[in-house]
């Protein structure tokens, strides 16, 4: 008997792996931006803290 439900498991939790390391990623490089960079893209940095304290598993 052969599981064909593991590799399909694996690759969804590879994915999210991915995607999580790639929220922190971007979380911790916005906290980074200049003013003039926030305000080219309509943030504030309250804006920026509200998102960058996020735990890394919430969109």
């Amino acid at each position: 008997m052969t599981n064909h439900h593991s590799t399909g498991f694996l690759t969804q939790l590879s994915e999210a792996f991915h995607v999580w390391r790639d929220r922190r990623r971007q979380r911790r490089e916005l906290t980074h931006w200049t003013d003039r960079d926030l305000h080219d893209v309509g943030l504030s940095w309250s804006d920026v803290m509200r998102e960058a304290e996020k735990p890394f598993w919430r969109a």
